[in-house]
């Protein structure tokens, strides 16, 4: 199991996202550009201590990704019409968050294998995206008995 961060825009929610990673020792992918800078003041804040332990990579692009990883990419998007909790994960997914202003562009959100939504009330227009990463990622975990494949748990 991996995550991946498309073009983040706000280092804080990087950096709870790399904390999250480190604590399930889940790999982070990074896809470019940020809107920061990383390692800024913001980004290691909200990691702590946990960024130096987070096993981050970063790419060029989607397609850069696309080539380096090659399990499937399951896109949590507001637009799916699969409710994550109906989603068979399989170990080496990938789950994937877009840009919190604007999620990811059509042309990618093609690309993605799967596309898996988190259900809101109605008026509800979206989750912070590290809590939107966080719920998809422990449903991913649980579902493919991830602890028992890490022995550090």
């Amino acid at each position: 199991m991996e995550v991946c961060l498309f073009e983040p825009e706000i280092a804080q929610n990087a950096g709870t996202i790399a904390r999250l990673c480190t604590c399930f020792n889940v790999p982070m992918n990074i896809i470019e550009p940020t809107s920061f800078i990383m390692g800024s003041r913001d980004f290691r804040r909200a990691g702590m201590d946990y960024i130096d332990r987070t096993k981050i990579k970063c790419h060029n692009s989607f397609q850069e990704f696309r080539q380096n990883f090659a399990g499937r990419i399951v896109l949590l998007d507001v637009k799916a019409t699969v409710p994550y909790f109906e989603f068979a994960y399989e170990q080496n997914d990938c789950i994937m968050v877009g840009k919190e202003s604007t999620g990811v562009p059509d042309n990618l959100y093609e690309l993605c294998d799967e596309k898996v939504i988190i259900p809101m009330v109605k008026g509800a227009r979206s989750l912070n995206v590290a809590i939107s990463l966080a719920i998809g990622l422990s449903e991913a975990l649980r579902q493919t008995n991830y602890a028992v494949h890490h022995p550090d748990f």
